[in-house]
């Protein structure tokens, strides 16, 4: 019998569902909240609250998008952590719910890891062991993936994560949140020509709350002298402040292939799908002889897909989880 599992991602503020059946997607439906641009950030009780509005049309649409009935699901996987405590609830809550009244398994999955096995939701699949950069608006990391489930974090963020400094950034400038999106657009408009400093830090590790303080005092000081500076430089800032951000994440890869020796390299995460990013990832593995991977468009930022796919191997493994498990905010991989 073929393996077909619901996957149900709630981790911030998407309500995500997709049906996987042998590991190959055949739905991957989100339900995204514009409430939070009013207030410039995602507002967890607002999430929440969404969540328990979209989770049953957005499980319904999976399921009849991919032509399955509820009785033909093998599992449910859900995502269990990290993420904002309110929203998990919901996801964990409606996975437990259905699995005992269908008295099926659970599979419980973490969101980075699904992050990284993104890469096998559609060919061209690497192959192992093989680095991953993961950046998202919480996280940043390189991850040395061995196998389908054996991970291991070499290189991680020690304050803010690279999505939280094109956010931040753009909160500075008064673009809408979220702000990386619209930084990209604005950047393919303008030139890199002000200068941001690196930040030292030793080893395969991230920084980059030094960066946003620079950015704070350079717009300080540039509109002291020039109250319009931001108006009638606005693509060229964007432009300065990407081009930073990619040279710190691809130095730091670069780094993890020489110490590695490991030259199959790929990119995942909400922040991989920034065009300056992927096209860097893209010519620096040319210039390196390096095979480079990036998942499509839908795989990039949050969604059920890549939970469901992250299940499946789970599934194999015989990884289950019971009735009693609840979500966490926190979880390291």
């Amino acid at each position: 019998m073929p393996i077909t599992i619901l996957a149900i991602e709630s981790s911030c503020d998407d309500t995500a569902a997709a049906i996987i059946r042998d590991g190959h997607v055949l739905s991957n439906c989100v339900a995204s909240q514009e409430a939070h641009r009013q207030y410039g950030g995602v507002v967890p009780e607002v999430a929440s609250r969404a969540h328990q509005v979209h989770i049953i049309p957005v499980v319904d649409q999976a399921i009849k998008k991919a032509g399955v009935s509820k009785e033909e699901l093998s599992a449910v996987a859900f995502t269990r952590g990290p993420g904002l405590i309110g929203s998990l609830i919901v996801g964990v809550s409606f996975a437990k719910a259905l699995g005992l009244s269908l008295q099926i398994p659970l599979i419980e999955v973490h969101h980075l890891v699904a992050h990284v096995l993104a890469h096998f939701a559609e060919p061209p699949y690497p192959t192992f062991p093989f680095l991953c950069l993961t950046v998202s608006g919480g996280h940043t990391q390189i991850v040395l993936v061995r196998d389908y489930l054996d991970l291991e974090v070499i290189g991680k963020t020690q304050d803010d994560a690279a999505g939280e400094a094109f956010d931040k950034t753009g909160k500075l400038l008064g673009l809408d949140y979220p702000a990386g999106p619209e930084i990209d657009r604005l950047a393919a408009q303008g030139v890199p020509r002000f200068s941001f400093p690196e930040p030292q830090i030793p080893g395969l590790d991230f920084s980059f709350s030094g960066l946003k303080t620079s950015i704070l005092y350079f717009l300080k000081r540039e509109l002291a002298n020039n109250p319009e500076f931001i108006s009638e430089n606005l693509a060229d800032i964007c432009a300065s402040v990407q081009d930073r951000i990619v040279s710190i994440l691809l130095h730091k890869l670069t780094l993890a292939v020489t110490l590695t020796g490991i030259k199959q390299v790929a990119l995942a995460g909400g922040v991989s799908a920034n065009s300056a990013l992927r096209k860097g990832l893209q010519e620096l593995g040319n210039q390196q002889g390096w095979q480079t991977f990036i998942p499509p468009f839908q795989y990039c930022t949050d969604n059920a897909g890549m939970i469901g796919v992250t299940g499946y191997y789970k599934y194999l493994a015989g990884e289950f989880t019971t009735q009693d498990i609840e979500p966490v905010a926190r979880w390291d991989m």
